[in-house]
């Protein structure tokens, strides 16, 4: 099994930047393909983004294209989501989660989940 553990939330003002990282333990994260996922109050899960095993396909929801990037190294067992022009509709708690089915962005999927970190993002 693959223990999941994000960093990197925070307040940040809308228009700024974070990135999140997810750092894994117990397996090597290159057995898995990863996402992101972001859960708003009052709102379902959903997905943001995802990244092949060896990092090489990307690909992402649309309100996350042009504005945030996923990436992975998998020699320090850790993925993260750089995300820029921030704004308050991007305010929710981010999960990274791992899957061995690459190229998903549906929920069931993904087997292994971090305990998510909170975004809040100030008009």
């Amino acid at each position: 099994q693959v223990q999941l553990v994000e960093s990197g939330g925070g307040l940040v003002s809308a228009g700024g930047s974070l990135r999140l990282s997810c750092a894994a333990s117990g397996r090597s994260l290159s057995t898995y393909a990863m996402g992101w996922f972001r859960q708003a109050p009052g709102k379902e899960r959903e997905f943001v983004a995802g990244i092949s095993r060896s990092g090489g396909s990307t690909y992402y929801a649309d309100s996350a294209k042009g504005r945030f990037a996923i990436s992975r190294d998998n020699a320090k067992n850790t993925v993260y989501l750089q995300m820029n022009s921030l704004n308050p509709e991007d305010t929710a708690d981010y999960y990274c989660a791992a899957t061995v089915l690459s190229g998903s962005t549906s929920l069931s999927v993904y087997g292994y989940w971090g305990q998510g970190i909170q975004v809040t993002v100030s008009s």
